[in-house]
């Protein structure tokens, strides 16, 4: 028999498997510095892990005593909801130190979802009066713009420099260009306006008294702040750009924007759409948050939908009778509402995506019609032959079976046409697609999917009584 192992290899595992609890008893014994220590010495994994655990209080004690360096590495890794929620309730002192410490996208990203007041007096805090400023008009553009994805630090050299200016700068700063992940190095005029773009080999190759302004490529694409993430997504899509420079009213150079931005943002936006669908309103949700934030959110989605099923509802007490008479159909009314569902739900989902991607404009209803119709089609004649089958072999009776299978059949070609068209039909005037379409498919595949089953079996009751 093998000796059981000691006591406290068990509470080293456990303490491996459920790290926050560790973190928990070193705060209730007042020992932040432990407790920091502790934090910091997690995997990121397990300290994003930990931090969910913890309460809103604990968070911003433990972030608090961790030195603003470790902090800002902390804060970097959590969900941008969370760090700017522990942001908020450290002192402002504090937050400032630690936001100094973020890279310049994040820091801005976090101050636009603080609160005005929380954000202000972060700012007033900050040591460098000038990168104050640069964070605050950052923070103010939309997070998908060019303004909001593009990274203020790059490297830009004015127009009257030398290549050997520019190679002795950028080997003298070589751990600082490296942070920056330089690509290419902007040549600007007066006032900071952009004149052109060297590549780094054209200076590695061109002799070292020649002005920059000889071997800069002049007038190079650029985008504007304001350009929203549409554009600069279609831009890179269809160039096959590593960076593209940043310029604000004049042409003023104020950062550089990379595909990697795009990429990033362009996943944001998915996942956004897809908490949209599902119902989740107001952003990422946490269920770490405040109770009554995430019961509002939800309740957003949910009170509404009360009033559209019993708007489907009402059809079924329009035909109380033949349900009564046939009591079998009610077996079979959620079936055929919810494979419709189903069945629109995907043509939603392809829509969106294709709509989020730029694969197909909001005005191409036909390419939908015949695209989802054939699709429909085929789709409804299996799953209707399929359910009405086992209705007729269940109970039986093949008027049954024809009208369950009919039914499906009808609503689910419908259904399909209608995922497929609502996302196009909601972006065209302006609404949100992934926050309406689902509400108003499925109101009208259980109105119409009720309506069909009920209908035809009114039509042949005699035969099904």
């Amino acid at each position: 028999m093998q000796p059981s192992p000691p006591a406290t290899d068990d509470a080293a595992e456990l303490e491996k498997e459920r790290p926050w609890e560790h973190l928990e008893e070193k705060l209730e014994a007042g020992d932040e510095a432990g407790a920091a220590a502790a934090l910091a010495e997690l995997r990121v994994e397990d300290q994003r892990l930990a931090m969910s655990h913890l309460s809103s209080e604990s968070q911003a004690t433990l972030v608090g005593a961790l030195p603003a360096e470790d902090a800002a590495e902390v804060l970097e890794v959590l969900p941008e909801s969370q760090a700017v929620e522990i942001l908020e309730s450290l002192p402002s002192e504090t937050a400032a130190d630690v936001l100094e410490r973020l890279p310049g996208s994040i820091g801005s990203d976090f101050l636009r979802e603080m609160d005005d007041e929380d954000s202000q007096a972060v700012l007033a805090e900050l040591d460098d009066p000038e990168e104050a400023e640069k964070l605050r008009i950052r923070s103010e553009y939309d997070w998908d713009t060019a303004g909001g994805l593009m990274r203020a630090r790059l490297a830009s050299f004015p127009e009257t420099s030398t290549v050997g200016d520019v190679l002795t700068d950028l080997g003298e700063h070589a751990e600082t260009y490296a942070d920056m992940d330089v690509q290419y190095v902007y040549v600007t005029g007066e006032g900071g306006v952009l004149r052109g773009v060297l590549r780094l080999r054209d200076l590695v190759m061109t002799p070292r008294p020649t002005p920059v302004s000889q071997v800069m490529i002049p007038d190079p694409v650029r985008v504007s702040v304001a350009d929203d993430f549409e554009s600069l997504r279609n831009l890179f899509d269809e160039k096959n750009y590593i960076g593209l420079p940043v310029v604000e009213e004049g042409d003023v150079l104020v950062g550089v924007i990379t595909r990697q931005a795009v990429r990033e943002a362009t996943s944001e936006h998915q996942t956004e759409d897809f908490l949209h669908t599902q119902g989740i309103l107001g952003g990422e949700e946490l269920r770490s948050m405040p109770m009554a934030a995430r019961c509002g959110r939800r309740l957003a989605w949910l009170g509404p939908n009360i009033i559209l099923n019993l708007v489907a509802a009402s059809v079924i007490a329009m035909y109380e009778d033949t349900l009564q008479a046939v009591i079998a159909l009610a077996v079979f009314l959620p079936i055929v509402s919810d494979m419709s569902g189903c069945s629109g739900n995907q043509a939603v989902a392809v829509s969106i995506r294709e709509l989020t991607l730029g694969l197909i404009r909001p005005t191409e209803f036909l390419r939908i019609v015949w695209k989802e119709g054939i699709l429909g089609v085929v789709n409804g004649f299996v799953l209707g032959l399929l359910l009405g089958t086992i209705a007729a072999v269940w109970k039986g009776n093949v008027y049954l079976g024809l009208v369950v299978g009919g039914a499906l059949c009808l609503n689910t070609m419908l259904s399909v046409l209608l995922g497929g068209m609502v996302p196009l039909f909601l972006k065209r005037l302006k609404v949100d697609p992934a926050l309406a379409s689902g509400p108003i498919l499925t109101t009208c595949t259980d109105m119409c999917g009720f309506f069909l089953v009920l209908n035809l079996a009114s039509a042949v009751l005699s035969h099904l009584a």
